[in-house]
Formats: structure tokens, sequence, C-alpha cells
């Protein structure tokens, strides 16, 4: 990576969650508040916070079990560090940091397959879902 600064976090001591909030609004990955980002960070058993100083400028989580699954989700760079391999490197933490379980998961923006299947991810023919908002998850093409 580019910017060997970073400084990385594996806990939810000491986060900014407005800060979080507002990442996720530009990364762009939707507009979530503070205080549920909070509860499932917390509720994550591995979580990086990457910080350029004060800026928060990468984060990723797994939702896992602790033995069978391991969910990656919510990885989010900011725009002016995205392209630099910040992402890459979230998600090869997480997938060492889970790969005692017996399956890591994730779900991936249309288009983006082909980053994740650098790591090791294929394709998974079984996989349903139900979303809170179904029909967003049909217009983005996550679900048919």
């Amino acid at each position: 990576m580019k910017n060997q600064s970073l400084i990385w976090v594996n806990h939810g001591n000491s986060i900014k969650w407005e800060d979080l909030s507002n990442l996720y609004k530009i990364a762009p990955l939707g507009d979530k508040s503070p205080d549920k980002l909070e509860l499932v960070f917390n509720n994550s058993m591995f979580k990086y916070f990457v910080y350029d100083g004060e800026k928060l400028v990468g984060v990723g989580r797994a939702l896992a079990d602790g033995f069978d699954c391991s969910y990656i989700c919510d990885v989010a760079i900011h725009p002016d560090y995205q392209g630099r391999g910040l992402g890459k490197t979230i998600i090869e933490k997480l997938v060492e940091d889970s790969k005692e379980h017996q399956k890591i998961l994730l779900y991936a923006v249309p288009t983006k397959e082909p980053f994740y299947a650098k790591f090791g991810f294929c394709r998974m023919k079984t996989a349903m879902a139900i979303f809170k908002r179904q029909e967003w998850a049909r217009e983005k093409g996550l679900v048919e």
C-alpha cells in the first residue's frame, strides 16, 4: 500500500461513530446511523478501523460465530484512499482472522465479483436472501 503511516484499530472503544456514518455516505455504502453502526460493529467478532492521523479512511468487519461461519461485510474506503490497496488489505486481514471458520461468506456489489475472486471467493449457486427493502435489492441487482 502506498501510505504506510496508517493506524489500524481492531476494537470499537474510541471510535467516533458519526465519523463512520459519514464515511459510509461518501464511500458510498449507504446512509447508516451512528448508533446502528456502533451496534453492528460491536457485535462483530473481527473489525478494522483505519486512520490517517485523525481521519477515518477505511473500515471492515466480519460477523463470526467462532467456528462455523464468518460473514465479511461493510468494507468502506474513503474515496481519496480508494485504489491504494486499502480495501484489499482489510479483506486480507478479515480473511486471515476468519481462517479457522468452516466457511467465509460475503456478498459483492454486482460487477465487483472479480475483486473478491482474487482472495479465493467463489460464486455460490444456492445463496438466498431476504432484504428488509426487497424491491431496492432487486433494483440494485442483488437478488433476482
